[in-house]
C-alpha cells in the first residue's frame, strides 16, 4: 500500500502575523516559517501506519518555492520514503493545489492520499474537497482516527451531534484534524539523514497545470484593537457599565 502526504509551508503558528502596510497581504520576509501544522499530523499518521506494517511506501509532496525544501526535509526526517518538490514561484490556491494533486496521484497510483484539513495561513479548507471531486474518489475529511483495514478506510471524525464514522473504500481522500494524534519530536540522526536524501523536482507544465486563480484578495487589514478593561468595584457599578454600552 502506498500513501501520498500533502504538506505546505506556512508561516509558523508562533509568529505574530504582520500586515504589509500597502494593506496588499502579510509579511513573509524574514519571517520564520514551518510545515503546516495541520499536514505535519497528516505525515505522523502515515509514519504510524507504516510502523504497523500497514502501508509500505509514504510519498511526501509540497507546491511551491526553493524554501518549501525545508519542510520536505522534514518530512523525510520523520521517515518519509521519498519526497516531490513541484517548484512554482506562483500563488497556489486550492484548485491549482487540487489539481496537481490530482496529477500526482494519477502518476503515483496512491491508496491513500492524506493532508491536513486546511492550512492555517488561508484556512481556506478546500484542498482535499476538490482534490476528491477531480479524482473521483471517496473522501472522509476532518478524521479523528483512521482504521486502515481489508481495502477500505475507517474514519472516525467530530460532527455537532457527537462523532460519525465513515467507511469510504480505497484509494480515498483523508484530511486529518487536530484530535488525530501528536507528531513526534523530530531526532538529530534523523535530520541529518533527510538532509542527504535525494528530492524529485517537478513542475506544472510537466504535470499539465495551468494555475487557476479563483480568488483575489482585495485588501488586508489587522484585526482592530481590543479596547483597555475596566476595573468596576461593585455589581451596581458593573451594571451601570454594562447598561452604557447598550449591552443589558
Amino acid at each position: 500500500m502506498k500513501v501520498l502526504v500533502a504538506v505546505k509551508r506556512a508561516i509558523d503558528y508562533n509568529v505574530r502575523i504582520q500586515i504589509k502596510s500597502d494593506g496588499s497581504g502579510v509579511v513573509h520576509e524574514g519571517v520564520k516559517h514551518s510545515m503546516n501544522p495541520f499536514d505535519e499530523i497528516a505525515v505522523e499518521e502515515a509514519m504510524r501506519w507504516k510502523e504497523q506494517g500497514k502501508v509500505e511506501e509514504v510519498v511526501a509532496v509540497t507546491i511551491g518555492p526553493d524554501a518549501c525544501q525545508e519542510q520536505l526535509r522534514s518530512a523525510l526526517a520523520f521517515g518519509c520514503d521519498r519526497a516531490i518538490h513541484v517548484k512554482t514561484d506562483d500563488e497556489i490556491q486550492p484548485l491549482t493545489a487540487a489539481n496537481v494533486l490530482k496529477a500526482l496521484a494519477e502518476k503515483e497510483s496512491p491508496d491513500v492520499l492524506i493532508l491536513g484539513k486546511q492550512a492555517i495561513d488561508d484556512d481556506c479548507n478546500q484542498t482535499g474537497q476538490m482534490t476528491a471531486a477531480l479524482l473521483e474518489w471517496p473522501q472522509a475529511t476532518f478524521a479523528g482516527k483512521v482504521e486502515l483495514e481489508d481495502g477500505k478506510a475507517k474514519v472516525t471524525r467530530e460532527i455537532d451531534a457527537g462523532l460519525e464514522t465513515l467507511e469510504v473504500d480505497l484509494p480515498a481522500i483523508i484530511t486529518t484534524d487536530l484530535r488525530l494524534n501528536e507528531p513526534r519530536y523530530l531526532k538529530l540522526p534523523d535530520i541529518m539523514k533527510a538532509k542527504k536524501k535525494p528530492i524529485e523536482d517537478s513542475s506544472l507544465d510537466e504535470l499539465g497545470v495551468t494555475p487557476a486563480p479563483g480568488l483575489e484578495a482585495v485588501k488586508t487589514a489587522p484585526p482592530p484593537q481590543r479596547e483597555p478593561g475596566v476595573m468596576v468595584e461593585s455589581v451596581e457599578e458593573l451594571v451601570s457599565k454594562l447598561k452604557d454600552k447598550g449591552l443589558i
